[in-house]
């Protein structure tokens, strides 16, 4: 993936087609040891590309990948406003567990 990123990067960059020296000093400005192997999988998948064509041919495949958002629907909220007890007592239990860890101490901050 950080071959594909640094590739976009220098397509992103002005550079229409980027050889494997780009890529390379784009990882190595991070930190990164170039493997001559991916860069000229990279090279030769996204050469005479378009690299928007590219993402948004991948962007329909993606339709069907689950992206760990809720799987199944909440239960309907109850009308009249149910949910305004709820924050209530969270907000209570704040302020107890902060008054506790305080007391866990043995003194205050402004003590």
């Amino acid at each position: 993936m950080r071959y594909v990123a640094a590739y976009l990067l220098a397509v992103l960059g002005g550079n229409d087609s980027p050889t494997a020296k780009n890529i390379k000093k784009i990882l190595s400005s991070v930190g990164i040891d170039a493997d001559d192997e991916r860069v000229d999988k990279v090279i030769s998948e996204l050469s005479g590309k378009d690299v928007d064509d590219v993402i948004n041919s991948g962007l329909s495949k993606l339709t069907c990948v689950p992206s760990g958002g809720a799987v199944a629907a909440a239960p309907a909220a109850p009308a009249g406003g149910g949910a305004a007890p709820a924050e209530e007592k969270k907000e209570e239990e704040k302020k107890e567990e902060s008054e506790e860890s305080d007391e866990d101490m043995g003194f205050g901050l402004f003590d």
